[in-house]
């Protein structure tokens, strides 16, 4: 089992939610998570914070060129999307049926 982090538990969000870049270069960018770093507190957004990067060819059959690279955000910086409304939201937790949940707090609508 991997040992969680000090900031673990206050992270909300989670691989495939949908999220909206509040600050940065990229503010306003909507997309889903590809990737969570728990470690760092950072997280992959598809398709947002995206950078040029220059590589040399490789000895197998890598090309070289400027290939387009996701850049992680710190997730303070990015909400999620409310599913009713489009706008960013908070995530609440609450019990249905004896079974945690997560909830978008300005709809109250459930998160799958």
């Amino acid at each position: 089992m991997k040992q969680k982090t000090k900031y673990q538990d206050k992270c909300r969000l989670k691989k495939g939610d949908e999220v909206i870049v509040t600050t940065g270069r990229s503010a306003g960018s909507v997309g889903k998570i590809d990737k969570v770093d728990y470690k760092s507190n950072r997280i992959f957004v598809s398709g947002v914070n995206v950078a040029k990067k220059h590589s040399k060819p490789g000895t197998s059959s890598e090309e070289g060129g400027i290939i387009d690279k996701v850049m992680p955000i710190h997730w303070s910086n990015v909400a999620l999307v409310d599913p009713k409304s489009k706008k960013a939201t908070r995530v609440g937790y609450k019990d249905e049926g004896g079974k945690k949940v997560r909830f978008a707090k300005a709809s109250g609508e459930v998160l799958a």
